[in-house]
């Protein structure tokens, strides 16, 4: 597994984690910011998810805040964990309805990217829709397929958890939004995801699982669902004969320059 610079803060005996005020500050810039660039570009799903969360603005929230309204609408849990998890892991809390939330958050010069999942992606990107019964039957049965899947197997879902859940895109009857958490985390990929400078296809997993892509720029194609409940029946449908299928085919030539060594 990766090595992280990242240390993950952890709670006391009655499990609140405390971090130090300049943390908070990091927090309060990075959700006011965000809250400003999704107006009028995050899906109505996702931002119903945000008033039912409340999270604060000031500080960092405590987990259990969260956990209160998961566990009220769909059942689900954020599980704290070290900046970086085995995949092994992470499909073992996606199958059991426990979604991974690394304790720390970035430093005020990684504040507009960094490349490991801190607590305000993880957050403010992923837990509002986890209070929409779609995405989260979706998510639930991503975590359970993978549990079961084989590595090479696994190399093929992430690519459709990155294209979905990570940046994904959806169409409404307000105009395309975005639903993906990575996009929705990120002030220049807000912004860019909805311009005219990507490609922007019809949602197809097949597709999706077969198009490569790099974690350390911005996303040259983005997949358009025609509606959220899309991912509910995704759930529904034969996923590890598409990665099969997938694997059959092989991957489509990336879109984006190789990285530099």
């Amino acid at each position: 597994m990766k090595q992280t610079q990242y240390q993950a803060r952890e709670p006391d005996e009655r499990g609140f984690i405390r971090y130090p005020d300049s943390e908070h500050q990091v927090w309060n810039q990075l959700i006011t910011r965000q809250l400003a660039l999704i107006e009028g570009r995050a899906c109505q799903e996702y931002l119903d998810g945000i008033e039912q969360l409340g999270l604060p603005l000031e500080r960092i929230p405590q987990l259990e805040e969260i956990n209160r309204v998961l566990e009220r609408t769909t059942g689900w849990n954020v599980q704290r964990v070290p900046a970086l998890i085995p995949f092994q892991t992470f499909f073992e809390l996606l199958a059991s309805k426990r979604f991974p939330v690394a304790t720390f958050i970035r430093t005020p010069e990684e504040l507009d990217y960094l490349q490991e999942p801190d607590i305000f992606h993880e957050v403010f990107g992923h837990c509002p829709l986890l209070t929409n019964p779609w995405f989260a039957e979706f998510t639930h049965t991503y975590g359970r397929l993978g549990l079961n899947a084989s590595k090479e197997e696994r190399v093929f879902l992430a690519r459709l958890y990155w294209m979905t859940i990570e940046f994904g895109l959806v169409d409404t009857p307000a105009g395309r939004r975005i639903y993906g958490g990575g996009i929705l985390s990120s002030p220049k990929e807000t912004l860019y995801a909805l311009s005219d400078e990507p490609e922007h296809l019809s949602f197809d997993p097949l597709e999706a699982m077969r198009t490569p892509y790099r974690i350390d720029i911005l996303q040259p194609l983005y997949y358009v669902l025609p509606d959220l409940q899309r991912l509910a029946a995704l759930a529904h449908e034969d996923i590890m004969g598409l990665v099969q299928r997938a694997r059959e085919l092989g991957l489509h030539a990336p879109k984006f320059p190789p990285k530099a060594a």
